[in-house]
């Protein structure tokens, strides 16, 4: 298994991708919004992105994005293939995303929002730490992306304050990149799902009182 830098040579998977990132939420049942292949065919002409290939069969991918004069990047994306699923295959690709975010914008604070216990671990051991959405970017842009996520009427009711998707941070003012080596000995998993629990409770409660 291949995991590299993506580069031009690469567009010939952005449909791939892009059916790959559609056909997961669908099985899942939870909101995404979606990408166009032109938008990560940009990605991977820019060098930011990561992507996994078996020989030349697609595996997985994950791309940065750039916000707020580069005060922000997100890792988006993050897929595994079906076929390679189950290996620790996403993983080692948060990683390898991470690592090339902390190469090129060694400033920036790295954010995601998720609704994913399984990225919200991963987020973790990085040194990410839950945030409330106002601590991460301002940009309109970003927010735009959200518009094609079935839950985007969440997020305009709360005037973007929070929605199912829990937002992660790293800041590398505050935390030394690797110096949580040894976070995944104390992640508390329940945690996570208590947090996504109390969320979904919360908003169908409001929902049921409109």
């Amino acid at each position: 298994m291949d995991i590299l830098i993506a580069n031009e040579s690469h567009s010939k998977y952005a449909q791939i991708i892009c059916d790959t990132l559609a056909e997961s939420a669908k099985v899942r049942g939870t909101g995404i919004a979606k990408r166009s292949p032109e938008y990560i065919i940009q990605r991977l002409q820019n060098g930011n992105a990561i992507i996994a290939l078996d020989g030349d069969t697609f595996a997985g991918f994950c791309y940065i994005e750039v916000w707020g004069h580069q005060k922000f990047v997100a890792n988006s994306g993050l897929i595994v293939h079906p076929d390679f699923r189950n290996q620790g295959l996403a993983k080692k690709i948060k990683k390898a995303v991470f690592d090339l975010s902390r190469k090129k914008f060694p400033h920036a604070k790295i954010f995601g929002i998720t609704t994913g216990l399984a990225v919200m671990k991963m987020n973790y051991e990085l040194g990410y730490k839950p945030v409330t959405f106002s601590e991460l970017t301002d940009d309109p842009e970003f927010w735009k992306g959200c518009q094609t996520c079935k839950n985007f009427d969440i997020l305009t009711r709360t005037e973007r304050k929070m929605c199912l998707c829990t937002g992660m941070l790293y800041d590398p003012e505050q935390v030394p990149y690797n110096s949580k080596k040894k976070r995944k000995e104390q992640i508390n998993g329940s945690a996570f799902k208590r947090l996504k629990s109390i969320k979904e409770q919360l908003f169908l409660k409001k929902k049921n009182n409109e």
